[in-house]
């Protein structure tokens, strides 16, 4: 089984990137809304209950015979750090049969405010159409924390750092496919 980690602050493209992996690849894509929107819906911005919910669906697909899973990621390197970040997902998944890989997703602050806006995103992120409070969010998560890493921080052996801010995604889906082979 493959795991392949798709990290990147808010609107940097990490859904639409899975997306595009998911089509070239047999991989599912599995993004970080699929469990927050529900739990939003009901009980507000709640991730604890969303964690839960994650880690049901991680239990469900390591026990599945399916070939790999795109986890979709914001992570802030001022709290966490990558091999903590890799023992929590390991947990789920049989390390004898399971290959991780981590890609992340960087884009400057301005160029994330216009995706925030694009009909994918609306379409797939029910919380984040009213767009005032969603941009507001990314301005104010980039103050609060560092969801970019440094210069040679991650030294895992299976990650890839791509710049896409200038790159469609299914260019970038292509790098992340060619890198690791998947």
């Amino acid at each position: 089984m493959k795991i392949m980690i798709i990290l990147g602050n808010i609107a940097v493209g990490k859904m639409t990137v899975g997306q595009e992996l998911a089509k070239i690849t047999d991989l599912k894509l599995f993004h970080n809304h699929i469990v927050l929107e529900p739990v939003i819906e009901v009980f507000g911005f709640n991730f604890k209950i969303a964690m839960r919910l994650r880690e049901v669906i991680y239990e469900e697909f390591a026990a599945s015979e399916n070939y790999g899973l795109i986890v979709t990621l914001m992570f802030d390197f001022s709290k966490n750090s990558v091999p903590d970040l890799l023992d929590y997902h390991k947990k789920f998944f049989d390390s004898s049969r399971t290959d991780f890989y981590i890609a992340e997703l960087v884009a400057p602050q301005e160029v994330r405010l216009q995706r925030n806006v694009t009909e994918n995103r609306l379409r797939h992120k029910a919380s984040m159409r009213n767009t005032e409070a969603s941009s507001q969010r990314i301005i104010d998560g980039d103050k609060n924390s560092r969801c970019v890493s440094y210069d040679g921080e991650v030294t895992f052996e299976n990650y890839i750092k791509i710049d896409n801010t200038n790159l469609a995604p299914d260019v970038v889906a292509k790098m992340i496919k060619d890198k690791f082979i998947l």
